[in-house]
C-alpha cells in the first residue's frame, strides 16, 4: 500500500508501524482533533456513531469530565469594558492570557465539554466533542452583563444577530459586507456591556454569583413590592386592559358568531 492509498486513521498508523517510523498516537487515542487557542475538537472512533458514549477518560485534553473535577468550587470574578473582557480577579490581563487562565481554571472544572451532532457546509451531518473551557466561561458571564444592562429588544435582537453572525463565520464569510454590518450593530450594543461578574465554577456548572455595571438598567425600587414614585401599582390596571385588549375583541367576535 503506498502512503496515498491511506483512507483512515487506523490505516495509517499501520503503515508507519509496519516501516517502524514514529507513530505520534495510540490506535485507542486516533482521534481526529483541530486545536486553537479558543477549543479544541475531536471526531472519530466512538464518535462516529451517535449511539456511543464518549471516552472521556482517553478523550479530553483541555480539562476533566465533571465526575472527575475537584469537589471544592472556584470564585472567579471577571471584568468587562465595553464587552471586552479586561480583568481576572482584578488583575488586568491581555485577551489571550486572559482565555490562556480560563481555560485551565474551566478545564479543572470540567467546564465547557459539548457532544454535539452538526451539520457541515457542504451537507452532512458529523458528530464531534468540544472543549471549549475558557470560552463557556467568557459567554456565560457576558451574557449575565447584557442581561443586566441591554433592553429587552436590543436582547432579543441581537441573539438574531448572533446566529446570522455565527453562521457567516462558520461558512468562511468574514470578508462580507453584511458580516461588517452586523458587527456595526453588535459594537453598539457593547457600548454600555461594561462591569463584574462573579461566577462559581462547580463540576461542569457555571453558577451566576452577582454582577454589577454602571450602566445598569436594573432598579431595585421598581423591582421592590414596595415601590416609590417611579411606579404605582395601581397603574397596571390600565396596561393590563390594554394589552388584553386584541383577545377580548376575538373572544367576542367567537361569541356573536356562535349565537349566529
Amino acid at each position: 500500500m503506498a502512503y496515498w492509498d491511506i483512507s483512515s486513521r487506523e490505516e495509517e498508523i499501520a503503515y508507519l508501524e509496519a516501516r517502524n517510523l514514529p507513530v505520534p498516537m495510540k490506535k485507542e487515542d486516533s482521534y481526529s482533533r483541530d486545536r486553537n487557542m479558543w477549543h479544541i475538537s475531536h471526531e472519530g472512533l466512538e464518535l462516529e456513531n451517535p449511539w456511543n458514549a464518549p471516552n472521556y477518560e482517553t478523550l479530553l485534553k483541555l480539562g476533566v469530565s465533571p465526575e472527575q473535577a475537584p469537589d471544592k468550587a472556584t470564585l472567579i470574578t471577571l471584568t468587562f469594558d465595553k464587552g471586552i473582557p479586561t480583568h481576572l480577579d482584578g488583575k488586568a490581563m491581555d485577551p489571550s492570557s486572559l482565555l490562556e487562565k480560563l481555560n485551565e481554571l474551566g478545564g479543572a472544572n470540567g467546564i465547557g465539554i459539548e457532544d454535539i451532532v452538526e451539520n457541515r457546509v457542504v451537507g452532512m451531518k458529523s458528530r464531534g466533542v468540544y472543549e471549549t473551557p475558557g470560552g463557556v466561561i467568557l459567554y456565560k458571564a457576558h451574557e449575565e452583563l447584557e442581561h443586566l444592562t441591554l433592553d429587552r429588544e436590543t436582547y432579543r435582537y441581537k441573539q438574531e444577530v448572533a446566529l446570522e453572525f455565527a453562521d457567516l463565520i462558520y461558512n468562511g464569510k468574514w470578508f462580507t459586507p453584511l458580516r461588517e454590518a452586523l458587527q456595526a450593530f453588535v459594537e453598539s450594543t457593547q457600548k454600555v456591556v461594561t462591569g463584574e461578574v462573579k461566577l462559581k465554577l462547580y463540576k461542569g456548572n457555571i453558577i451566576v454569583q452577582g454582577s454589577q455595571s454602571p450602566y445598569s438598567l436594573y432598579s431595585e425600587d421598581l423591582a421592590s413590592f414596595t415601590t416609590g414614585d417611579l411606579y404605582d401599582h395601581k397603574d397596571a390596571g390600565g396596561f393590563i386592559t390594554l394589552y388584553g385588549l386584541p383577545l377580548r375583541v376575538r373572544a367576542l367576535m367567537e361569541a356573536q358568531n356562535k349565537k349566529n
